[in-house]
């Protein structure tokens, strides 16, 4: 195509600013990041492709912050509520003007967790050495997790764009802990020889427990279901085969991100 891919072309003739739109496109479509009304934080934003995505698909209820150390030029007449913040995400000034930038845009305490998903194609400047590059996408990785644990919602969402290699599973193991789940997805829309793919993990957890810890509880219910109620930090623990009353060691086995599963420990 004369040099130019057919996401370029399509970009083009779509009125989107860059190619990469359609890797958003295409990872909301396969994890369901930007659903309508969501507060969206979009992390290494210019020119603004993945802006007009988001602004797009969380409609007129929805909000978007973009974050970038460039200039992002105004989108035209978004649908959304658009907000930007010009700043370096390494540097903690810019992650108290996000912060403070989605409380004034939301009308939410700056103290709460008002976002839904943190969404990031951020990369670093190429230097030609693999294994350089490949360290410098995770460190800018662990800089949007950072993020995401700072201001996502109980249950909310992240996609962090990483160029695989030998420190991806280590990335990957530490957003799992804070995650229902993680999975990697390479968009069609990334290029063929490039060897960045997204870590998407879902449903984040506030939850005050984790799988495999043990406590002593007290059953102060029975659910629906039959199984006991446990309190850990006004956060409900089911717990099988438990009655009322019964004052018991469990194992945490399932966690989610409004409650959790546990065995009572013979």
């Amino acid at each position: 195509m004369s040099g130019k891919d057919m996401y370029y072309n399509k970009a083009k003739q779509e009125g989107y600013r860059a190619r990469s739109a359609y890797k958003l496109k295409q990872l909301d479509e396969a994890a369901g990041l930007l659903g309508d009304g969501r507060t969206v934080v979009d992390l290494g934003a210019a020119p603004g492709g993945w802006l007009q995505v988001a602004a797009e698909r969380v409609g007129s209820r929805g909000t978007v912050v973009g974050v970038d150390r460039q200039r992002i030029d105004d989108l035209d007449e978004p649908v959304a509520t658009v907000r930007y913040v010009r700043g370096d995400i390494t540097e903690d000034s810019t992650k108290d003007q996000i912060r403070e930038t989605v409380a004034d845009a939301t009308g939410e305490d700056p103290t709460e967790r008002p976002v839904d998903a943190v969404v990031s194609d951020m990369a670093p400047n190429m230097s030609g050495d693999y294994d350089l590059d490949h360290a410098r996408s995770v460190y800018l990785a662990r800089q949007a997790f950072e993020v995401a644990t700072d201001l996502l919602d109980t249950g909310g969402d992240l996609a962090v764009k990483v160029f695989d290699g030998r420190d991806l599973a280590d990335l990957q193991e530490d957003i799992e802990a804070e995650f229902e789940y993680v999975r990697q997805v390479r968009p069609d829309a990334s290029r063929d020889a490039s060897s960045e793919l997204y870590l998407v993990a879902k449903n984040y957890l506030t939850a005050p427990v984790r799988e495999g810890d043990r406590m002593d509880v007290e059953i102060v219910d029975v659910g629906d279901e039959g199984d006991g109620i446990a309190k850990v930090e006004e956060f409900t623990l089911f717990v099988a085969g438990a009655e009322e009353g019964d004052e018991l060691t469990v194992e945490v086995t399932d966690v989610k991100p409004r409650y959790a599963f546990a065995e009572p420990v013979e």
